[in-house]
């Protein structure tokens, strides 16, 4: 199962390459339709999803789920994908998850590498284009799983991705779906449940208003307190 990754706030940029993503048409129009009646309904005795209004239809979206298990990569195209909104989704995926027969899937899934640690100029680039072409982008802003009943700091680079985007398209258009998944147990088991809630559409044009790093901060913020909002999980502090 892929995991998503987000941008680094703290990420040294390196190497220039093209970078290219793809939906096959065949795959997916059997591997949604499995994820969706068989796989997921299988797994959770109850899936409860609320917020599906939210989704936009069309135009560029970023969807902004919290990160809690692997099964995340199947619940978000599950809540939102061509099943409930008629569109496919976009994942910034790990280096080491586009390798074998799972990167074969991933590749033709819509997934892209991204080095964490060291973000290549073509995948950040990418993610921008799909953008502008009105795709729907999965990222995960806290980072990684976190399973100790927190929401932890976001990172700073998806607010930044999607304010370069914004700012590159007079009247573009780019929203950020908040997304809270929360499972009743922190390690998901055969049996448990999940509820998904997705929350109402940041717009970024609203924040597109001061200095990229002003911006950026401030929808973070905004981002951060609406997963707070959805989640009813408090905020991760750092030990003194």
């Amino acid at each position: 199962m892929i995991q998503l990754y987000p941008l680094s706030e703290t990420s040294t940029i390196t190497k220039v390459a093209p970078v290219t993503s793809r939906v096959s048409p065949w795959l997916a129009t059997i591997a949604y339709p499995i994820g969706r009646s068989l796989i997921v309904p299988s797994f959770f005795r109850q899936i409860e999803v609320t917020g599906q209004e939210n989704l936009p239809r069309s135009g560029p979206v970023i969807l902004a789920p919290t990160h809690r298990s692997r099964w995340d990569a199947l619940l978000v195209p599950y809540a939102t994908g061509r099943c409930v909104t008629g569109r496919d989704l976009r994942f910034m995926v790990s280096a080491n998850e586009v390798k074998g027969i799972q990167g074969w899937f991933v590749r033709r899934l819509g997934g892209f590498a991204i080095d964490t640690n060291h973000p290549a100029i073509g995948t950040l680039r990418h993610g921008v284009e799909l953008l502008q072409q009105g795709e729907m982008l999965v990222i995960f802003p806290e980072g990684n799983i976190f399973r100790d009943g927190y929401l932890h700091p976001l990172k700073g680079g998806l607010a930044r991705l999607a304010l370069s985007a914004e700012s590159s398209h007079q009247q573009l258009g780019v929203k950020i779906v908040p997304m809270s998944i929360c499972y009743s147990q922190p390690f998901p088991q055969w049996g448990c449940d999940v509820k998904i809630r997705i929350g109402s559409p940041l717009t970024v044009a609203d924040y597109n208003t001061a200095s990229v790093k002003q911006s950026a901060k401030h929808l973070t913020a905004d981002l951060e307190a609406a997963l707070q909002e959805l989640s009813g999980q408090p905020i991760w502090e750092e030990p003194s």
